[in-house]
């Protein structure tokens, strides 16, 4: 993709975590408050980040050594989940940068929403706590509808729910299936590397429109002051 869009989209719309959020804090902390109450010693923040955009079950299948499909692995995910529900904003921050980014976009007159897989119950005292649920133009949830990404549905959803038609939409995200999905939905897609991309995945081969190191490379590419 070139430096700067030809034509401005009349939406940008991002994954939470790992793009929009680096929720990795709390989450590593949950995980390893469950590895702590089922005896295990901690692991660190740089082992558990990568599998952070792939939620509970990844995260469990990393730190629980119970097999993936036993009760002792579900009563860990389950146990981690609530601790993190408890504590779903104590260390998460956006990433650096992304506050100008989200500013840029409201000022010129650009709504901004989130497409996550995260369930709601987790996404919308997350989003508040961080004051950005109100800001937000539309946000769609892993559990608002049936499908989850790479399902295109979700995206099509948060289009139609602000009038605009996928194809002007841009869409953001560190995992394959975001891009799989926002390609699916006919819209731009962009990878954020910035994210929770395992070193053994390769995101320029994912088929995205284009790929950014860094927040505020969105509005050098839309070319927005």
């Amino acid at each position: 993709m070139s430096d700067v869009l030809a034509e401005i989209p009349h939406a940008v719309l991002f994954d939470l975590d790992g793009t929009l959020l680096d929720t990795a804090p709390d989450l590593a902390a949950a995980l390893n408050q469950a590895r702590v109450n089922y005896g295990l010693s901690e692991m660190p923040l740089e082992e558990i980040r990568p599998l952070v955009s792939h939620g509970s079950y990844a995260l469990t299948s990393l730190g629980c050594p119970a097999p993936a499909d036993s009760d002792r692995a579900e009563e860990f995910r389950q146990y981690l989940l609530r601790h993190y529900a408890e504590n779903v904003a104590v260390k998460t921050i956006l990433f650096e940068g992304m506050d100008v980014v989200l500013a840029t976009l409201e000022r010129n007159d650009i709504p901004w929403g989130i497409v996550t897989n995260k369930p709601g119950h987790l996404t919308r005292p997350l989003l508040n706590q961080m004051g950005l649920h109100d800001r937000a133009a539309v946000v769609i949830s892993g559990d608002t509808i049936e499908e989850k990404k790479p399902h295109p549905a979700p995206l099509i959803l948060a289009a139609k729910c602000l009038g605009i038609a996928s194809n002007n939409c841009m869409y953001i995200g560190d995992a394959e299936r975001d891009v799989i999905a926002g390609n699916a939905a006919g819209m731009r897609t962009v990878v954020a590397t910035y994210g929770y991309i395992p070193a053994d995945e390769e995101p320029m081969n994912w088929g995205a429109d284009g790929v950014i190191g860094h927040p505020l490379e969105v509005t050098n590419w839309l070319a927005l002051q």
